[in-house]
């Protein structure tokens, strides 16, 4: 199983000292957190686009290509590009540069967007909300699938006979279709033949099952073998149970009852955050035992490829983030991998 991070570069204020984060310095910490994840060995980071305030990263790709030249052998992905209302011909130029910048480790994972400011942002209307999706990851993968291009739409200008250009070092250029619960973009992925990133942020991972399930009969009658599945999560790791709880309820509180004002959901409660911090509960919160712990239950119930976890969420303090990202790569990744390889023995 592959196993990494990601984040949005949040720049909440921090509700124990009432301070906020600059965006430079967020920006800064970021590619810290980058390069440890690639020297204690995991296996992906990926930076995901929001237009507000409270977020430093609203052009992944830029980041990602600062990293891809601060790293050496970690994958480095969008988590997500909100496709709806990007312009695929400009997503796919970005990403093939940090590919080539990366020497082949780029990756682009394409979601409808669970946030909706890109919209009126950028010209679209929330009418067309699953339309512009289908219809920018069609061209999407036509460009990734040649170098000329034709195609037509309702939604951007044609292209006719169209060289597009630079071409990326990975041949396709790897993308994923990030969901949040949605079963008609789980089909599509697999319909597609593309990996799935299934996003689980709340309540019980096992109600999720069934969405990796019809991922998995969609890719098999459209022709298609095993496809990759991703489970993302926010989690974070710590030295011991007690102070991962301690650390990180603080912030992920501060974060969802800020979201949960919005959407209309209650304020977060420390009861609210032990149940989701359960093996049962969405939240990967605890001592690297515990983590692997969880992860491989989840690996039970998905039987996924690649778990990705937001540790920095909200304004939880750098170096603590950093020594989540340590502790999982080096103290949680070894168990996860060591527990699956012998499991892949017992059962050939």
């Amino acid at each position: 199983m592959e196993l990494g991070v990601y984040t949005f570069g949040d720049v909440l204020r921090d509700p124990r000292t009432g301070t906020t984060i600059s965006p430079e310095q967020r920006l800064a910490h970021l590619l810290e957190e980058v390069e440890l994840a690639d020297q204690v060995g995991l296996d992906v980071f990926g930076i995901g686009e929001h237009h507000r305030p409270d977020y430093a990263v609203s052009s992944p790709a830029t980041v990602l290509a600062a990293a891809a030249v601060r790293t050496s052998r970690i994958r480095l992905s969008s988590a997500v590009t909100v496709l709806s209302s990007e312009d695929p011909v400009r997503v796919f130029q970005q990403y093939a540069t940090v590919d080539l910048l990366s020497h082949g480790r780029a990756e682009v994972m394409a979601g409808r967007g669970s946030f909706i400011e890109s919209f009126p942002l950028f010209g679209y209307g929330l009418d067309d909300y699953d339309e512009l999706f289908a219809e920018k990851l069609d061209l999407l993968l036509r460009l990734r699938d040649s170098p000329r291009v034709t195609w037509s739409g309702r939604h951007r200008p044609a292209l006719a006979d169209q060289p597009v250009f630079p071409r990326p070092v990975q041949d396709p250029l790897p993308v994923w279709v990030a969901v949040g619960g949605n079963p008609q973009s789980v089909v599509r992925a697999g319909a597609l033949g593309l990996p799935l990133a299934l996003a689980i942020i709340g309540g019980e991972p096992a109600r999720f099952a069934p969405l990796a399930q019809l991922h998995r009969r969609a890719a098999a009658q459209y022709g298609h073998g095993p496809l990759p599945v991703s489970i993302n999560s926010h989690g974070f790791v710590a030295d011991t149970s007690q102070a991962a709880a301690d650390s990180f309820y603080g912030t992920y509180a501060e974060v969802m009852t800020q979201l949960g004002r919005e959407r209309g959901w209650g304020p977060m409660t420390r009861p609210d955050f032990d149940a989701l911090a359960g093996l049962h509960g969405a939240v990967v919160v605890g001592s690297p035992e515990q983590v692997a712990e969880k992860i491989l239950f989840q690996h039970e119930l998905f039987g996924h490829d690649r778990f990705l976890m937001q540790s920095s969420l909200g304004a939880a303090p750098h170096r603590e983030v950093l020594r989540s990202i340590e502790l999982l790569g080096t103290e949680v990744a070894p168990i996860v991998r060591a527990e699956l390889t012998s499991r892949a023995r017992t059962s050939a």
